[in-house]
């Protein structure tokens, strides 16, 4: 096996570790505040600190691992998620919400760190398989889909105040990652490439081919996490027991993550555009099944095309994005990237619990539906611009 053959499968099975535990956290963090939280509408407050722990950290953790290295920003990454995840059991074992917000946002540093894993990759991978690259790295996420709903299933009220046993669990999942990072061989940034500046920022951000990228990554992720967030509560208001809302949420972050065995492929064999086109279809199909009822399978088959949708959207974006920087420039393109997608989800975990406690379900897929709509507008615009680009050029 080569090196980066070697990495990928690593990346792949840190990925799987991280889903692992962000797959628990989607399950239990916004029950935990539910059970909690002075009023209600903060219910996924402690989902919101967890992606907004992210969103603070992104661009440092770009830059940090820029100065030392994948492997050992990487390794420092996971540490953070073992202290986060240590606040948390010992917030639920208080009773205190304000502490179990402040665990996950630092909780969410270490997700800050595991997203680059597909960066990781790409930046080792030929200009032709970095697609299938990031998209092998993200299936990891597919055993994670399984094991984090399941174990939080058996741990959730393994250790008395509920709860505590399943944040408890996730430091075994986190020092699993720190070791599977021993093993990774990514060559550490030479100084010469530590030393250059690169185009500043705001030009690399001008490009279509940049907003395109970030914008499909951004609204996929935020629609995603705006519609997965409120699913637990939305089932909960339902009179749906917890292991069905487990098991769609187990469902749904497969679908995330199955179709990456294929979704490199599809993207060389179609294009980046047409994928990404098809994964915002995908989410307005899951839109519309999603206000068709309230059934156990309505929000299996929404949450399940969601999850397939955002793949497309993401590794698509992702993909497009690699072709708008210079090496020496990929730490600050990434991290604004990463920074937005954040941004993103901090917006929609905290203002998914308000709509879904004051206005129901139905009113968290309507306020959706706009978002999508202008996804797909951007995604089609970029391909028609291209396509006439490419027949000037001939």
């Amino acid at each position: 096996m080569n090196s980066t053959h070697r990495n990928v499968v690593l990346l792949a099975a840190c990925q799987a570790l991280l889903l692992t535990n962000g797959a628990t956290l989607i399950a239990i963090n916004g029950l935990a505040g539910l059970a909690l939280a002075p009023t209600k509408a903060l219910a996924t407050l402690p989902v919101t600190c967890w992606v907004a722990g992210g969103a603070l950290a992104t661009m440092l953790a770009s830059l940090h691992m820029k100065r030392v290295g994948r492997q050992r920003g990487l390794t420092a990454g996971t540490l953070w998620g073992i202290v986060g995840a240590l606040i948390c059991a010992g917030a639920v074992w208080r009773q205190s919400f304000w502490l179990l917000c402040f665990g996950t946002l630092v909780f969410g540093v270490y997700n800050a760190y595991g997203q680059y894993y597909r960066f990781a990759a790409a930046d080792v991978a030929s200009a032709d398989f970095k697609g299938t690259a990031i998209s092998l790295v993200l299936a990891g996420g597919l055993v994670g889909g399984i094991l984090g709903p399941t174990t939080s299933r058996f741990t959730v009220d393994l250790l008395a105040p509920r709860f505590t046993g399943a944040y408890l669990a996730l430091i075994g999942f986190a020092l699993a990652t720190m070791l599977l990072l021993r093993f990774i061989r990514i060559p550490a940034p030479d100084a010469k490439m530590q030393a250059a500046p690169g185009r500043p920022l705001r030009e690399i951000a001008a490009q279509p081919k940049f907003i395109v990228a970030v914008l499909s990554g951004a609204i996929g992720y935020g629609v995603m996490n705006f519609l997965m967030t409120s699913t637990p509560i939305a089932m909960q208001a339902c009179g749906h027991p917890y292991g069905d809302a487990a098991f769609v949420i187990s469902s749904h972050v497969i679908a995330m993550f199955a179709p990456s065995f294929v979704t490199g492929h599809l993207i060389k064999r179609f294009g980046v555009a047409p994928v990404m086109l098809a994964g915002a279809l995908l989410n307005l199909a899951c839109i519309g099944i999603a206000l068709a009822g309230i059934a156990v399978a309505n929000f299996w088959w929404s949450l399940v095309l969601l999850g397939v949708g955002w793949n497309f959207l993401y590794i698509g974006g992702t993909t497009l994005l690699t072709g708008t920087y210079r090496p020496e420039e990929r730490a600050k393109a990434q991290g604004a990237n990463d920074q937005m997608i954040f941004i993103m989800m901090v917006i929609s975990s905290f203002t998914s619990g308000m709509t879904v406690t004051a206005g129901g379900w139905e009113r968290v897929n309507l306020v959706a539906l706009p978002m999508v709509a202008l996804a797909a507008a951007a995604i089609l615009w970029y391909a028609v611009r291209s396509r006439a680009e490419k027949a000037a050029d001939a």
